[in-house]
């Protein structure tokens, strides 16, 4: 049996009875976009590569922690990804925080010009919110497609192999759903601008 060929949620059913095969599958299939994927958020190669691991290793041991009737696999292991990775992030935060010395007093942060501008952040907010509130009204062909290609690292080939499609229907996919996003976005500008 060519366990390549199998789709997803039957090597997570192979995996909750031990099936090494199936869980080599998997991993074939999805370390990279894991590990592009926790790459992204962390920004370190080291620990990218940790949290890959220990997706994969959370995977091996509590594969019931998946369920088919949810969603597709490939949009639970990037969530779990992510999730992980933000954890992460979070905690490295704080133990710098822990360990780095006193901050500067306000005044002197505002001087040197170092100061957080909270117009700026407010105004990246907002764009955040309508990028991530137009994805989730595409087609989810489509924001699979994008989100692999922008958040995942992954090149069109790349995607077109891990969804098992022709490469043409991917950039299709990309092209439509980047036509539709920018639609969106930048409808609501206008209209924010008008009124």
């Amino acid at each position: 049996m060519d366990y390549g060929d199998l789709a997803d949620e039957e090597l997570m059913e192979r995996l909750l009875y031990r099936d090494i095969k199936a869980f080599e599958a998997l991993y074939d299939r999805y370390a990279d976009v894991v590990y592009s994927t926790a790459l992204r958020i962390v920004r370190d190669i080291h620990l990218a590569e940790d949290v890959a691991q220990e997706i994969f290793l959370r995977l091996w041991r509590k594969p019931d922690r998946f369920v088919a009737g949810r969603g597709r696999f490939m949009s639970w292991v990037l969530s779990v990804t992510r999730n992980r990775a933000v954890d992460e992030v979070r905690t490295r935060g704080r133990r710098q925080r822990r360990e780095a010395p006193p901050s500067p007093e306000p005044r002197d942060v505002v001087a040197t010009g170092e100061g957080n501008d909270p117009a700026l952040a407010a105004t990246l907010a907002d764009e955040r919110r309508r990028v991530k509130e137009a994805l989730s009204k595409l087609p989810r062909e489509q924001r699979d497609a994008i989100e692999l290609a922008y958040f995942g690292g992954l090149t069109q080939q790349q995607i077109a192999d891990l969804l098992n499609q022709p490469l043409g229907t991917i950039k299709t996919r990309i092209r439509l759903g980047m036509l539709k996003l920018r639609a969106s976005t930048l409808g609501k500008e206008g209209r924010q601008a008008e009124g």
